[in-house]
């Protein structure tokens, strides 16, 4: 009998589709919110009812007729979410054994202050909770963020150092992480950095054991196919691209022209949903906009 764990694998190793970002945290949720319709006078109570309607969206979101794993590989989830139930499972469970998607944690605290030309990422004080954690839920992998604004070698090296570090652990506690060094769409070093990240990219992936398989997420590179190398390494399930403030036509174009780069996009996903759509207008909706992700992703 094949494992959860084998199945997930596969189907990220060979699946097509793409990988939907449903983790906004603490910081970007108001933004969320007041993108789909949902103003902060309607969570006066606090971070527990802010957290309580952005539960509300997701939930409509993965129980969408036009959520399901024939298009989307995974999902990545905020921590609140994972503790939370939908129809009445646990949320990453309901999201493999109802939908046929991956379930991914988000185990980042946010960003430490620029230093360098990069923001690495806040202490990870939590880690061993979230593994914990992910391991209950039969989730898959995780997901950290840090940030990258300009072609600093050192400052990258030691952006692209933190997060493997990290991601050693999460090798160790058998989970696959997914590495997130984000370069800035708006640095005006966008693509002399994104060179510098590469070379870096390849001598961290070239120091792991054979056993340690990562995923990265990456910003959507100035020079089309230039993750290629990245990409092919055998140390890597997959290359991600996050749409990291374009719209999602300007995402997907971009998208399209770098071969088996797909997507995991977040509020480009979301774009146009409503809280006020009706149930037929939300599926439309949300089914245009996998659809069109989908097709930038795997029909290149």
């Amino acid at each position: 009998m094949t494992s959860t764990y084998d199945s997930q694998l596969k189907k990220m190793k060979t699946a097509p589709g793409f990988i939907a970002a449903l983790d906004q945290s603490g910081g970007s949720t108001p933004k969320a919110l007041g993108l789909y319709g949902i103003p902060e006078t309607e969570y006066v109570k606090g971070e527990t009812s802010m957290f309580d309607q952005v539960h509300k969206m997701r939930e409509r979101i993965v129980t969408s007729k036009s959520f399901n794993g024939d298009r989307i590989l995974a999902a990545i989830l905020f921590e609140d979410t994972c503790r939370r139930v939908i129809e009445g499972m646990p949320s990453a469970k309901f999201l493999w054994e109802k939908k046929g998607v991956v379930p991914i944690i988000k185990i980042d605290q946010g960003l430490e202050e620029e230093r360098n030309g990069v923001q690495l990422m806040k202490p990870l004080s939590k880690l061993d909770d979230l593994l914990e954690l992910a391991k209950e839920n039969e989730i898959f992998g995780t997901k950290a963020r840090s940030v990258i604004k300009l072609a600093n070698e050192n400052g990258i090296k030691a952006n692209v150092q933190q997060q493997f570090n990290v991601g050693k652990k999460v090798c160790e506690a058998g989970l696959h992480p997914i590495i997130e060094p984000e370069v800035d769409i708006k640095s005006p070093e966008k693509e002399q950095a994104e060179a510098i990240l590469k070379e870096v990219l390849l001598d961290n992936l070239n120091a792991l054991s054979p056993d340690e398989k990562i995923m990265l997420k990456l910003t959507i590179p100035t020079k089309a196919n230039l993750y290629k190398e990245v990409i092919a390494h055998p140390n890597v399930l997959r290359v991600v691209a996050l749409s990291g403030g374009y719209s999602r036509s300007e995402a997907n174009e971009l998208l399209a022209q770098n071969e088996d780069l797909i997507a995991s996009f977040s509020r480009a996903l979301t774009e146009g949903l409503s809280a006020n759509d009706t149930a037929d207008e939300f599926d439309a909706k949300l089914d245009d906009s996998i659809g069109s992700i989908y097709s930038a992703s795997v029909e290149k």
